[in-house]
């Protein structure tokens, strides 16, 4: 059977202010009405599977939970990774999970995909997936390579070899993997019909992806095989030993294992199945313009916007209206807390910007003003010396940790619901209208007790107002 190994990590800076450190684009809704996430599981429905093994940040932990149980479907762990050492390590971890949850049972066949990827064609998906699945049973290496329609210069290439075949259809046995080429090589590329684009997703029996990392990489099959000595299940969770991945090298799949199993002298290990289903890797705005629905004159307007003599533009906006005037292939993305105005032929460099931003420890490169945590989300709303004001919501049913505050007081006014609110030796339920003041160093905590979500202001005020200031006492979610 089929176990989907879905790789969640990565930042998504290209599509900064959208994507950010704290919530990457595969957790963001910018091809349908589904997150990324959410549509990779989406269409792995009618496959024969188990259900999906994910890995993520420690940081994402909460968002992809969420994301999972909003589709109302099973799981087989959250692999929450100490520190990203790239597709190599991580694929070993889910491979040595799978074993060791398969104990005395089928090798499980692991289809490794990306949480990011748009892909418009779920029956030829499918169809591609089934015919790798023969050719995994057979010990092979299966990589999917893209059709490739037009020459791009972004992804790297598979060359492929001889026919491989089957009662499904052809496959090829893969000839060796290819950077990213300037534009007259990957015209010659196309041109010739013997390359695909390298999609980054794989199939192989999980004992058989082990077996080869251990011959060709014995460091990280060793350091991965540590990791999972010491593992600490939480309820979704699956952490492993953080020294022991810290001693991890950070490799690529690719150049750690397809690419040496390749360059063997006659080997047929590795195998590319090709895939014509519609796919993007979204790497970009010029991708996402791509991708989505336009209007006549070639835009794609998602929020309040107006524009005339305006053609061939993406402009996004969350809060306010946004208006065009005379222009041409622009990116335009207004969210609550920054702006980005790029040439559409120019917004793959948005990444310098977001590096700078880093460079200067701005907040910006990481977060955004609205904030999502396992409880419900919050939005700075203003800030200044010695104050900042929150609108927070609170799930039903869900609660914030107990905790004190050594530098700060909070007032707190409901907007909507009801808040049951524990104020030092009080305990007191406050609805619309109402309001308490908790002062430095007094122990509290804030629940919804209703069944609709509780909205309402913090206030802060004190010498630091930084999250850091936070002493946790108890926290159903595992962060105390």
């Amino acid at each position: 059977m089929i176990l989907p190994v879905i790789m969640a990590g990565g930042s998504g800076t290209r599509l900064w202010p959208l994507s950010r450190g704290n919530y990457p684009k595969q957790f963001l809704s910018l091809y349908g009405e589904q997150t990324m996430l959410q549509q990779t599981i989406s269409r792995l429905e009618g496959l024969n599977n188990q259900p999906s093994m994910l890995i993520c940040n420690e940081e994402h932990r909460f968002i992809a939970a969420e994301q999972i149980r909003q589709l109302g479907v099973k799981h087989s762990g959250i692999f929450l990774e100490p520190v990203g050492r790239n597709t190599a390590p991580a694929i070993a971890l889910a491979a040595f999970k799978a074993l060791e949850n398969n104990k005395g049972e089928d090798d499980p066949i692991l289809l490794v995909l990306a949480a990011d990827h748009v892909i418009e064609n779920k029956d030829e998906f499918q169809k591609s997936i089934k015919q790798a699945y023969i050719h995994a049973q057979d010990d092979k290496l299966v990589t999917f390579g893209i059709v490739a329609k037009t020459p791009e210069t972004g992804y790297g290439y598979v060359k492929r070899g001889e026919a491989v075949k089957n009662q499904l259809g052809s496959a090829f046995r893969v000839s060796s993997f290819v950077e990213k080429p300037d534009l007259k090589t990957a015209q010659s590329y196309v041109h010739s019909g013997e390359f695909y684009w390298n999609s980054g997703m794989f199939m192989f029996k999980a004992s058989r992806y082990l077996a080869v990392l251990k011959q060709f990489r014995p460091d990280i099959y060793e350091a991965c095989e540590k990791s999972m000595q010491q593992q600490d299940v939480d309820n979704d969770f699956i952490r492993i030993n953080k020294s022991a991945f810290l001693a991890c090298p950070d490799e690529s799949i690719d150049y750690a294992v397809m690419e040496p199993i390749c360059q063997q002298v006659g080997s047929t290990d590795a195998v590319v199945v090709p895939m014509d289903a519609g796919w993007n890797d979204i790497g970009g705005f010029s991708a996402l313009w791509q991708v989505s629905e336009k209007d006549n004159n070639g835009n794609v307007f998602k929020g309040d916007i107006k524009a005339t003599d305006t053609q061939n533009s993406l402009v996004m906006s969350d809060d306010k209206l946004v208006a065009l005037v005379g222009v041409d292939d622009l990116v335009i993305v207004n969210t609550k807390d920054a702006i980005l105005v790029a040439h559409k032929d120019k917004a793959q460099e948005v990444k310098s910007i977001v590096n700078e931003l880093k460079k200067e420890v701005r907040s910006e490169a990481t977060f955004h003003r609205e904030v999502y945590r396992p409880w419900g989300k919050y939005d700075s709303l203003d800030n200044g010396e010695r104050f900042q004001v929150k609108r927070i919501t609170v799930k039903p049913g869900a609660k914030l940790s107990v905790q004190m505050h050594h530098h700060r007081a909070e007032h707190w006014v409901v907007v909507s619901g009801t808040a049951k609110i524990t104020n030092g030796d009080n305990e007191i339920l406050l609805t619309e209208n109402q309001s308490t003041y908790i002062p430095i160093g007094v122990v509290h905590a804030l629940e919804n007790p209703g069944v609709i979500p509780l909205e309402l202001i913090e206030v802060q005020s004190g010498s630091y107002l930084g999250e850091d200031d936070i002493v946790r006492f108890e926290d159903k979610y595992g962060r105390s």
